[in-house]
């Protein structure tokens, strides 16, 4: 059943955040689609991206990910072409295929937003990674066999782990 109203009113608008009073409820929309990138190196290695989030005012790990189509001049930017950019970008590692796994909502009672998960395979290192002149990324290619010490690990330091990350474990079960 389709719960969809046309009863919105636009509280506030920035420039990729909306919050928005939509039946009673307070919500906030994303203007642009994400892309998260699930994406294993040659050696069996999970690739993590590990940076500083203003809204939770700490280091999170997370799998590589980014806006679609926020470039100006560039809006309608394909997914998967947006997901093999961000990959690039934050990792340094190319794909030489990317498919759609699935769309979620990260939290349905706050946001419209969806991220779309996005298999990356076939990869090649070509660079450092980092993220743009906006982001200071750090790369981390995780073992397979070690993943789960690891994210305790890095959970036991104090950094917040993104919980997508075990959706994309889940999904990887195949590939072993």
């Amino acid at each position: 059943m389709d719960e969809t109203t046309d009863d919105s009113r636009l509280l506030y608008a920035g420039r990729y955040l909306s919050l928005i009073e939509r039946g009673g409820w307070e919500l906030v929309s994303r203007q642009h689609r994400v892309a998260v990138l699930l994406a294993w190196t040659p050696a069996n290695e999970l690739l993590l991206v590990e940076q500083y989030r203003t809204p939770i005012d700490r280091r999170s790990i997370e799998l590589p990910a980014g806006l679609v189509g926020d470039r100006p001049g560039d809006e309608d930017e394909p997914l998967l072409d947006a997901a093999r950019r961000e990959l690039e970008e934050e990792t340094g590692w190319r794909a030489g295929e990317v498919r759609e796994i699935m769309s979620c909502p990260t939290s349905a009672g706050m946001t419209d937003e969806m991220v779309v998960f996005v298999g990356a395979y076939d990869l090649s290192q070509v660079g450092r990674g980092g993220g743009d002149d906006s982001e200071d990324i750090t790369v981390h290619a995780v073992p397979r066999a070690n993943i789960d010490a690891w994210l305790a690990d890095r959970q036991a330091r104090g950094f917040a782990i993104d919980p997508k990350i075990y959706a994309a474990l889940y999904w990887s079960i195949a590939d072993r």
